[in-house]
């Protein structure tokens, strides 16, 4: 019974990856189609001067943004094709979509909550363990799947240099629709429907790429001293760094990566004659921060580190390491998919390798299984996960 449980996983992972095959050219494809219905093809050439016509995309990825998103955006004075940048929190299960207003900084524009991640707080490793991975990616138009099975979909680009440096790997790594997580940020369908359409128009309008922030929790000095016991909290405090300098100036932090760590903003040291140049796995050039950034910057860790120090002072009560939970979902869902909480404890199929769940052998997940589900060892108790056509 292990092993039909076990292979139906590993067919239900090579469907899930299957569906999400990013769809190539996205842009051009976008922006000819769009060209064509006003008349007018992207070069600004008559349009039956290209040679073959662009395939159509289906309806929901050409979809308008509400209106009521669109007053929005009139009133925070935000252009329909401005820049975009998004992050997530994990605890929080929220997903944040920035964007860059008439000024040329980025200010929050909308709140999602997050239907579904996997995995428990930490980066990704390694394909199949379930984790939803957390850095500074960077999502081109390639990498926009308008024939998601998961309805739209947005592969964020991991593994990106820092994780390959690191020996970290993995695929299709997504936002997408339809609320099911196999390490990925899941979202509603309608919740998709708009953040896919603020990065389609963000194209539209020039962006070449915009970035996604992925981080365990909001990184306030109140939840790294909570966190204080995890392994994991040199990482964060690493990613903290890309973090204070985006809410210091509301502006993209330009991220490289050398000797196997992120460096942020970095510039040629004054009256430097070379121009930088970085390896992810090699020693780290000389650089400096752009000054104007490095000052607010400092201001706010600065001040993190003193708040961070009383509350260990005060001995604020630490987190467990591991949540023993498989993700997690916004409390705003809860009672609208109440049996999608705790996936992996209930298929007995929980992959993510930590110690607490290397003590259970087999014969105790499946009696795990049997638990939860009231009945007997049969594959039917598996939840239903395949793509839908």
């Amino acid at each position: 019974m292990i092993r039909t449980a076990v292979l139906r996983a590993l067919v239900l992972t090579a469907a899930f990856a299957a569906a999400l095959t990013p769809v190539t050219c996205l842009g051009q494809i976008l922006a000819q189609n769009l060209a064509q219905d006003s008349g007018q093809s992207p070069d600004k050439q008559p349009a039956k001067s290209s040679p073959k016509s662009p395939p159509k995309l289906p309806a929901k990825a050409t979809k308008k943004l509400p209106p009521e998103l669109l007053s929005l955006l009139r009133q925070k004075k935000m252009p329909v094709n401005s820049p975009i940048l998004v992050r997530v929190f994990k605890e929080e299960a929220e997903l944040e979509v920035w964007k860059q207003d008439t000024t040329g900084r980025f200010q929050i524009l909308k709140t999602y909550p997050v239907c579904r991640w996997s995995g428990d707080l930490g980066p990704k490793l390694q394909e199949g363990d379930r984790q939803t991975p957390e850095g500074f990616y960077r999502v081109t138009p390639e990498l926009m799947n308008p024939h998601s099975n998961y309805y739209l979909s947005i592969n964020i680009g991991y593994p990106n240099s820092f994780d390959k440096a690191n020996n970290r790997d993995g695929s299709l790594l997504m936002i997408h629709g339809d609320c099911w997580s196999i390490g990925c940020y899941a979202m509603t369908d309608e919740q998709i429907s708009e953040i896919y359409a603020l990065a389609r128009d963000s194209f539209l309008g020039g962006q070449p790429s915009f970035q996604v922030q992925a981080y365990p929790f909001r990184l306030t000095p109140a939840n790294l001293a909570r966190h204080r016991n995890n392994p994991n909290l040199a990482f964060w405090k690493m990613l903290k760094i890309g973090n204070d300098h985006f809410e210091a100036t509301h502006l993209e932090p330009r991220v490289n990566v050398c000797n196997r760590v992120y460096v942020f903003d970095a510039q040629s040291p004054p009256k430097s004659p070379k121009s930088l140049v970085f390896n992810p796995i090699g020693k780290c050039p000389a650089f400096v921060v752009d000054p104007k950034i490095a000052r607010r910057a400092l201001e706010k860790q600065r001040a993190d580190a003193l708040e961070y120090a009383q509350l260990l002072k005060d001995n604020l009560p630490a987190a467990p390491t591991y949540s023993e939970l498989d993700g997690g979902m916004n409390e705003a869902f809860l009672e609208r998919f109440p049996d999608r909480v705790t996936l992996s404890k209930k298929i007995g199929l929980d992959l993510a390798r930590h110690p607490v769940e290397l003590l259970m052998g087999a014969h105790q997940r499946m009696q795990a299984l049997n638990w939860t589900n009231g009945g007997g060892p049969h594959a039917s108790h598996l939840p239903d996960l395949a793509p839908r056509p």
